[in-house]
């Protein structure tokens, strides 16, 4: 049951029994007890302060105080034993989790570290997680934390923007950052940090203005994305294009359907190296259309022809049936 829960029952719990015996003494004593001497009479009975009687009781008066006493009192000891043992469990439970959860971080690598859980950062944490990629996030608001706990996602509290946050988030074993915290300048900082900790990790950052979005890429982010300035295009083009747009959410979002886009790097050892794209036989064999070719050199190649020779580092852009090009990424060893 919720701590929140707990309390409130407790609570109500202990009005219905201050209720209880002030109704009681002012049935049983009669109309000589005011309201307040009934209240007054009943709280120092169940809190055992006793003071005195506010008036002498009746023998059936000192006979539902005797009820009371053992009604409240037993209470407030069930209701202290309960906090303690809430408090305790609780103590030694986010300890026992911290410990854990240090632990699964200390043993990360090649993992995505999402600075900021705001709208930006959830989405882009749960579409790597889908993939599935390892990811962390680092996030300064404790509130945050049962819905961590709840989708299982590996987490860090603190400020990104200082260095030992990032250390901890093992960032020299990282493979790439998002910096999407609300604000610019500690997108700003958050990337300079990181790129001086980690050169070769690969850093995208969240700008709301331009000005902002140079600044960054001066700090060493690879890749800047501005979400107002994605949002008026793809609006504009839902005007202009209409079937394009739907296409591509189809392609690049749509669970329910098989019809996937995918990227499939030439890795070392990779069965595609240096090998036209007729011999890749990849249309033939797995149904897949390669839609185009980023060459090492950052060329993208669209609509390659079927002799164009795939090389070590390509990337190709293949669309097609999920199914398939899971097979595909398996057979090439792809991770």
């Amino acid at each position: 049951m919720p701590f929140a829960r707990r309390i409130l029952i407790n609570c109500l719990i202990f009005f219905i029994i201050l209720l209880g015996g002030s109704v009681g003494f002012l049935f049983i004593e009669g109309p000589h007890w005011s309201l307040l001497d009934s209240v007054y009479q009943t709280m120092t009975t169940i809190s055992t302060v006793g003071f005195m009687e506010v008036h002498p009781l009746s023998s059936a008066g000192r006979v539902f105080t005797i009820f009371l006493i053992l009604a409240g009192v037993g209470f407030i000891f069930y209701f202290l034993a309960r906090m303690t043992e809430i408090v305790v469990e609780g103590t030694i439970k986010d300890i026992y989790g911290r410990r854990k959860l240090d632990k699964i971080i200390t043993h990360l690598e090649g993992h995505y570290i999402i600075c900021g859980y705001g709208r930006i950062g959830r989405t882009v944490t749960q579409l790597l997680k889908d993939k599935p990629l390892e990811v962390l996030v680092i996030e300064k608001d404790p509130e945050y934390i049962p819905l961590f706990q709840e989708k299982g996602i590996i987490y860090l509290m603190g400020e990104a923007t200082e260095e030992e946050v990032l250390l901890k988030a093992g960032i020299e074993r990282a493979k790439g950052l998002v910096a999407a915290v609300s604000s610019d300048a500690d997108n700003v900082y958050i990337t300079l940090t990181a790129r001086g900790l980690n050169a070769k990790l690969f850093i995208l950052a969240r700008a709301a203005e331009e000005a902002s979005g140079r600044k960054m890429i001066r700090a060493g982010a690879d890749k800047v994305v501005s979400p107002y300035e994605i949002g008026a295009r793809r609006m504009a083009n839902t005007i202009l294009r209409p079937t394009v747009i739907d296409f591509i959410e189809l392609a690049m979002h749509a669970k329910n359907l098989d019809l996937a886009m995918e990227e499939i790097a030439v890795q070392e050892g990779s069965q595609l190296h240096d090998i036209t794209l007729q011999e890749a036989n990849i249309r033939k064999d797995y149904n897949l259309i390669v839609v185009a070719i980023k060459k090492k050199s950052g060329e993208m190649i669209f609509n390659p022809y079927s002799q164009t020779k795939i090389h070590l580092g390509d990337t190709l852009v293949v669309l097609g049936d999920r199914e398939n090009l899971s097979l595909l990424e398996k057979k090439l060893g792809v991770s």
